[in-house]
């Protein structure tokens, strides 16, 4: 499979499987570069019957000639990235690619901790956040106030750094939320026995991209979460905070939009959702729990379980233009094997007006009612599927019908976990933009 510097992004709410996705263009990958998101994000791996979850590490890190750079735009929390380290060691694969960028900032404690607590005051008006302090470690990054990973190398720096940070958090957490105080010595032997880790990891971000670049390998720009999470383009304010979408990995990697040849975006043939928000085609009762439980639709960070509804081809067309998208990737169509019926939202329904597009306001869109379609199930298992004459014809109706309704070829579908359990329809680089869009 040709490769040459690609962004592959989520197209629904996250968890769409795009570390399977990833996983596979990272076979013909030289860089897989991580650019937004932190520890709230998650995928899981199957290889060889073995199940890894990462959090920060990319899943090209399965290739040992692969670098996997861990980018800019990305926020570290260096103790969860290090029991990735060891996992990874203790399953006897190679990291000598992991790549980590010295100007990444760094989740500390006392982000965590506000980030609960927050969340926790909210009440009934809460986001439904991971609680691993990424919303405050962005907040410090934006207020010129954070600690980024290159002050973890040096024990002056980072006192230096720490001082105003700690004091003005240990106020908060004290006299807002009635939290016991944070040590400033704990902190910083913590977090420097960390750096110390870490160092052998350490490179320039940018540098190290741009000079692949010049030297003609191909790039693999991983994203975090999904469209609908991206804190200027998504269902704000549920959402997450950073630029999930294909333009912040110019920013997140540090590089011009004229490097980046192609945008895949991945998403379930169906829908789901983590945590708060709108969510137009969520199911309620058997069917919902029947998707759950297929699907494993339990979160890789939280283990919460998620929302589950039919496929919404409002908020698919608008990940379309959003991002730019080549063309698309489907997973887990498997997981619709046992229906009679299968729907598909088609246009939303507003205050008695019918519209196709996704409102920019989260009231509104909390009002849509969904206007389906409804298809065929074809009551037959695919997993067993590798080319798409094996497909029985009313999934391949399905697949037909969301390609057209979205006006993007389908490049990919997945049929489970596993790496074989997937069909190459073209290549999803350079194949020409036709997969699927027959009637």
């Amino acid at each position: 499979m040709s490769l040459a510097n690609v962004v592959v992004i989520g197209a629904q709410w996250g968890d769409e499987g795009k570390g399977k996705i990833t996983d596979l263009l990272s076979r013909s990958a030289d860089v897989v570069v991580r650019y937004q998101g932190g520890v709230n994000a998650g995928h899981t791996i199957v290889v060889e019957n073995k199940i890894l979850k990462l959090h920060l590490i990319p899943s090209g890190i399965l290739y040992p000639e692969t670098i996997c750079l861990i980018g800019s735009g990305t926020v570290v929390d260096p103790k969860v990235m290090l029991k990735e380290i060891d996992m990874l060691l203790e399953n006897d694969i190679d990291i000598s690619g992991l790549q980590l960028s010295s100007t990444a900032h760094v989740t500390m404690p006392y982000h965590r901790l506000l980030d609960q607590a927050m969340e926790e005051k909210r009440g009934d008006k809460k986001i439904g956040t991971t609680g691993r302090g990424i919303g405050p470690t962005y907040s410090d990054k934006a207020q010129r106030n954070g600690i980024r990973v290159i002050d973890l190398l040096d024990e002056q720096k980072l006192r230096d750094r720490i001082k105003i940070p700690l004091a003005e958090k240990n106020d908060v957490l004290q006299k807002i939320f009635g939290k016991t105080p944070l040590e400033e010595t704990e902190i910083l032997s913590e977090y420097l026995e960390y750096g110390k880790r870490l160092r052998p990891h350490i490179v320039d971000c940018t540098r190290t991209i741009h000079q692949a670049a010049r030297n003609k390998k191909n790039i693999l720009f991983e994203g975090a979460q999904g469209t609908l999470l991206d804190l200027d383009h998504g269902t704000y304010p549920y959402v997450t905070s950073s630029n999930p979408v294909s333009g912040g990995a110019c920013i997140g990697a540090g590089v011009g939009p004229t490097l980046i040849d192609r945008v895949i975006g991945v998403a379930k043939a169906y829908t789901t959702r983590v945590g708060e928000g709108p969510f137009p085609t969520e199911l309620e009762g058997s069917i919902n729990d029947q998707l759950c439980d297929r699907g494993g639709e339990y979160g890789t960070t939280t283990g919460r379980k998620r929302r589950c509804g039919w496929f919404d081809g409002v908020i698919g067309k608008y990940a379309v233009q959003v991002n730019g998208l080549d063309c698309l990737a489907i997973t887990k169509l498997d997981v619709l094997d046992e229906l009679n019926e299968i729907k598909v939202c088609v246009a939303y329904q507003l205050d008695g007006i019918e519209i196709e597009y996704f409102p920019s306001s989260s009231d509104d869109f909390s009002r849509c009612k969904p206007i389906f379609k409804s298809l065929s199930g074809w009551k037959s298992s695919t997993a067993d599927c590798r080319k798409l004459e094996d497909l029985p014809e009313a999934a391949m109706a399905y697949l037909r019908f969301l390609a057209e309704l979205m006006e993007v070829p389908i490049a990919i579908v997945s049929l489970g976990a596993n790496r074989d359990q997937t069909i190459v329809v073209e290549d999803p680089i350079h194949g020409p933009k036709r997969a699927l869009l027959s009637s």
